[in-house]
């Protein structure tokens, strides 16, 4: 029987006949000391993404084996989309197993958040979208912040069973698990890190002991998330890489915001208000009027109006509008991948313009 040779950048099964599949190696390559198919080479060298053949429905499949195993999961969301990078299913797919959620990429926030606020919250929210988990907590996994603390919490719940490091693409699971292993035995960059979605392709087994690993598993993902829809080149622009500077803009009823060309927000009805703004900060804001953002729409998308770029404006699905009426205590509502706006609770009536697939959504304000 042929022994199977995996990559060591993703996981997958190696293979050296088609280049389209998943795991494509040349031959040559299987006489290197450490074998990574074609899609890590190029992404490792030339930081280029190539897409794979695998379905969404491949991912969740390889993730529900985790329900047959005992294992700790490890649940990493991106704070900065927490709902874009919250699995829905998780509960369904992880069995009995206990669940410890890591809010990654805290270094984003402006340092006004109230953290032990942000941590309620995420734990509330994942109670009601059906996962009860044993604790949260708040990582930088850039930067190494809060690793020391999610390192004994590990050790702690997994009760010397097996660890499963699951999320959806792009929130920084392969970050987190170099950075946890640097850490840990020294060893730099032990799996292929990406900007972008979709790096890890197959299960990556890290031994922890002589009896148990830890296993970095195929990111989930989430159609709902802007990534899917825009180019390498602006996925850049609108993905922060540094502490967000809120940018606060007063409305009155009948003006507009465009967020680059990815999303509008409509004052429809309300007094004077501020409108604070978490995006990143080299995305830009533009304000008008409401009766004029059609118009300043159809002529200045893709230029004025970007991300996305012009040559890129075929990938974004059409639009459809949700209406949000606020009353009372503040309020976030959420772009997913994108960002946030926070309004103050004065009584206010948005409507907020997105790519179909990606809805927004409302939630107390986090900040």
């Amino acid at each position: 029987m042929e022994r199977v040779t995996y990559c060591q950048g993703c996981g997958v099964g190696i293979q050296t006949k088609d280049k389209q599949e998943p795991g494509y190696a040349p031959s040559s390559a299987l006489t290197n000391e450490t074998v990574i198919c074609q899609r890590c080479f190029r992404l490792k060298h030339y930081n280029e993404v190539q897409d794979v053949s695998y379905t969404d429905q491949d991912f969740l499949d390889m993730i529900s084996q985790i329900g047959q195993s005992k294992g700790l999961i490890v649940k990493i969301v991106d704070i900065f989309d927490f709902s874009g990078s919250f699995i829905k299913s998780m509960h369904r797919l992880t069995g009995k197993n206990p669940i410890i959620l890591i809010g990654n990429k805290v270094d984003l926030l402006p340092k006004s958040t109230n953290l032990n606020r942000l941590k309620h919250w995420m734990k509330k929210t994942a109670a009601d979208l059906g996962l009860v988990v044993q604790d949260v907590y708040l990582i930088s996994a850039a930067k190494g912040k809060g690793m020391e603390e999610v390192k004994h919490a590990i050790e702690h719940y997994r009760n010397a069973n097996d660890v499963y490091v699951v999320g959806c693409t792009n929130v920084g699971k392969s970050t987190f698990i170099n950075r946890l292993i640097n850490e840990t035995t020294g060893t730099k960059d032990a799996i292929t890190t990406s900007y972008f979605p979709g790096t890890t392709l197959g299960f990556i087994e890290i031994p922890l002991d002589e009896n148990t690993a830890l296993f970095d598993t195929p990111g989930v993902i989430n159609r709902g998330q802007m990534a899917h829809y825009i180019s390498n080149k602006d996925l850049k622009l609108i993905t922060p890489t540094k502490e967000i500077k809120p940018i606060v803009h007063q409305l009155q009823s009948g003006q507009t915001l465009f967020i680059g060309g990815l999303a509008r927000i409509d004052f429809i009805k309300g007094e004077k208000q501020p409108f604070v703004c978490y995006f990143a900060n080299q995305l830009s804001i533009h304000r008008t009027k409401l009766e004029n953002a059609d118009a300043l729409y159809e002529s200045h998308k893709g230029e004025l109006l970007a991300p996305p770029s012009k040559e890129n404006l075929s990938q974004l699905p059409d639009w459809s509008t949700h209406t949000f009426k606020i009353t009372g205590d503040k309020k976030d509502i959420v772009i997913p991948g994108l960002g946030w706006i926070t309004l103050s609770g004065e009584p206010a009536t948005v409507s907020i313009h997105t790519p179909k697939t990606v809805a927004p959504a409302f939630r107390d304000a986090i900040i």
